[in-house]
């Protein structure tokens, strides 16, 4: 790793208390504000594609299968990237990790955007996958760092819905320039944006408060279980850490598996709902992308009911929340799938309430995982489960685009529906293991 991407080293603690209040109050709320921005516009990058991906099939002439094997790569290889960079990310600084790896994405988007070969499409979005994956860990860490158990599902409920908000304005952006310019400028203005967020980020993101001389989260809040969760296990190595408490951790396992059926419905719904709006209810792509804002509205939502929730009424426990939000799914989907004919407005409002319920577990199994692991692995946990999250995601490209071209769209909402069933199935024994944990 090069030097300037290591870790930021550990300060003398401040004496002065006040002054520990001051920096506290201002870097929790600089940091969530400069994560919020930075996540919100790696979407702009990652979901580009998506939505000028009907004008792309017209202009060049791509099939459903070429559709699906670029989506499914990237999936892949965002996965891995993530578990990878989770590790990796453990031990570096965040600013310069996440900020260069934002900057990479809009370079790579430009260049795609100049690109017309399947072949050279299909590398750059791969490329871009691995680029990808050094978003989510920066900030599983520093949400883990700088927030306590106690409050936690709050402020990392705020922090998600950068997704929502960032899938809600670029499938907007990229509807208004492929409908005004051609699909080409979809890819090349958020790529721009991208390079400019990135900068942003190296400038204004911090390492762990450590790094500047504060005392941990746990010390400064008093919180019982935030400080049993910083002292346990101290004096481990990294490759223990791993071992012990990812590797071998059973409930780790358990979310993971929960983690790949929410990203089958989530990446089902987000990457091939407008292909179902425009080919079979007949919307144009404007209409149809404005029924995935939606999706994304209903997310962001549904992500603060659930972090407000798990803190507020489970006192910390993600299970419960976690199990109501998964049937909140299967019920979602299934209206979306028996009642194509009621119009637009019924069909815009189940694409919503499948968002605000996809995005409560979405978020609450990441949180869960960061909880059940070590205190130094929140990156490498939760890396790990996004690893299987986005198997989730790449079942849902190549292998759903097959299952669509064979069973039309019932297939499509066949596969979705089981999965929204199972989830809740998986999630019963982690309530359980969250209930003996918090004393519920």
């Amino acid at each position: 790793m090069f030097n300037f991407l290591k870790a930021a080293p550990i300060k003398p603690t401040m004496t002065s208390s006040e002054k520990v209040d001051t920096d506290y109050k201002f870097w929790r709320l600089h940091l969530m504000f400069t994560m919020y921005i930075g996540y919100a516009v790696f979407y702009f990058t990652r979901k580009s594609f998506n939505f000028v991906m009907p004008a792309m099939v017209a202009d060049l002439g791509l099939d459903k299968s070429d559709i699906g094997v670029i989506g499914t790569l990237f999936y892949l290889t965002y996965g891995c990237s993530k578990f990878v960079s989770g590790i990796v990310s453990d031990r570096a600084n965040p600013r310069y990790f996440m900020g260069l790896g934002l900057i990479a994405t809009g370079v790579i988007n430009i260049l795609f955007g100049l690109s017309s070969s399947i072949l050279v499409l299909a590398s750059l979005w791969m490329l871009n996958a691995f680029f990808q994956g050094w978003g989510w860990p920066p900030c599983s860490k520093l949400l883990t760092t700088w927030y306590s158990r106690s409050e936690r599902g709050f402020w990392w409920s705020i922090w998600n819905t950068s997704h929502n908000v960032g899938g809600a304005i670029i499938p907007l952006l990229v509807g208004f320039l492929t409908l005004h310019y051609s699909w080409r400028m979809g890819m090349i203005v958020p790529g721009f944006c991208a390079i400019a967020v990135g900068v942003f980020l190296c400038w204004r993101l911090r390492d762990k408060p450590q790094t500047l001389g504060l005392p941990s989260i746990g010390e400064w809040r008093q919180d019982k279980l935030e400080q049993a969760y910083e002292h346990s296990d101290e004096g481990l190595s990294t490759k223990e850490i791993l071992f012990k408490y990812v590797l071998s951790n059973k409930y780790i396992w358990l979310l993971a598996l929960s983690y790949v059926l929410v990203y089958i419905v989530r990446t089902g719904i987000n990457d091939w709902g407008n292909l179902y709006l425009t080919e079979e209810q007949g919307y144009d792509l404007m209409t149809a992308n404005g029924a995935i804002s939606l999706f994304e509205i209903g997310g962001f939502i549904g992500s603060l009911v659930a972090g407000w929730g798990s803190d507020i009424l489970f006192k910390g426990n993600r299970g419960p929340m976690n199990w109501l939000f998964s049937i909140g799914i299967l019920i979602a989907v299934s209206a979306l799938w028996f009642f194509p004919s009621q119009g637009y407005f019924v069909q815009a409002a189940c694409f919503f309430a499948i968002g605000f319920f996809v995005f409560g577990p979405q978020m609450l199994i990441g949180v869960a995982a960061a909880e059940c692991s070590h205190k130094d692995a929140a990156g490498a946990a939760t890396g790990f489960v996004g690893l299987f999250a986005y198997m989730g995601a790449a079942l849902a490209g190549y292998p759903l685009a097959r299952i669509i071209e064979l069973y039309s769209w019932t297939g499509f909402f066949t596969v979705l529906t089981v999965s929204a069933g199972v989830v809740g199935l998986l999630l019963i024994p982690f309530l359980r293991k969250q209930a003996a944990t918090t004393g519920m």
